[in-house]
């Protein structure tokens, strides 16, 4: 059976009264041949997000509506994989019990990729093409794992990865980018990335999961300069209690959104 994703924004639940609604789906999923397999709740964003293997998205939204009455406003098809890769899980985490989870879905999305790659490969050659991206790759995943980044996909040159605490994702790419300086004052040759990152929910206005965020976090990346991290406002906004400071850029007309994206540079 497929998998989707739901979406509910939960103004007045709170994560006891969300967790109580889960209950409730379970009590009657086996009437309707559905397993809903997790939930994540926002308790700054009230939006809640269930995870369920249905025959389609009506089964599935009837249980919701039999078992409480808070129907989904959007659902997706997901692919586990995907997931797990995001979100971190794709069942109920081993330490919650059956009162209350409060786990957020909002991630921060990180584009790494290497400048001048095609130019590299035909200078260089294939072989040492290769060598200089598995140093990358090798920089790029210490850099995560030190900062709690999950890799979501290898793009050949470059990474896509997730965090699910955003000031994280800042801290991790300016330690790649003071990596990548480390690695370039060592080395005959060296190697540029500019890193691109934004944030947001894993159901928005697309059908696909972190469709927008992944989108924009994408375009941030492709205009950075090199050696450079550009971050959306969304970002910068997350950061606030952290200890980072950002300077402003200006605003940036990109490709596939109608109204211009503020962005930012971290400053150390």
């Amino acid at each position: 059976m497929p998998i989707f994703l739901d979406r509910h924004d939960m103004v007045e639940q709170s994560a006891e009264e969300t967790a109580r609604l889960h209950i409730e789906d379970l009590k009657i999923q086996d009437k309707y041949g559905v397993k809903f397999l997790t939930y994540w709740y926002d308790s700054d964003r009230r939006t809640t997000f269930c995870l369920v293997n249905a025959p389609d998205k009506e089964t599935a939204e009837r249980v919701h509506a039999e078992a409480h009455g808070f129907v989904a406003h959007e659902m997706i098809e997901v692919e586990l994989s995907a997931v797990e890769a995001f979100l971190g899980r794709v069942q109920d985490p081993p330490e919650a019990n059956s009162s209350m989870i409060d786990d957020s879905a909002f991630r921060a999305i990180m584009f790494t990729d290497i400048v001048g790659s095609t130019e590299m490969t035909t200078k260089l050659g294939d072989k040492m093409a290769v060598e200089l991206l598995r140093a990358h790759d090798a920089i790029i995943r210490r850099c995560l794992e030190q900062y709690g980044g999950a890799e979501v996909k290898h793009l050949g040159d470059g990474i896509m990865a997730s965090f699910d605490d955003v000031p994280a994702s800042v801290a991790s790419a300016i330690k790649i980018q003071d990596e990548m300086a480390t690695y370039n004052k060592n080395s005959e040759i060296s190697i540029h990335v500019r890193i691109g990152i934004h944030a947001g929910e894993p159901v928005e206005e697309s059908d696909d999961l972190f469709g927008s965020a992944v989108q924009l976090a994408a375009r941030i990346c492709d205009i950075a300069q090199s050696d450079a991290i550009l971050v959306s406002s969304e970002v910068k906004d997350a950061c606030a209690a952290a200890d980072l400071r950002f300077a402003l850029l200006g605003s940036e007309s990109l490709k596939g959104f109608s109204e211009p994206v503020q962005l930012f540079v971290p400053t150390k």
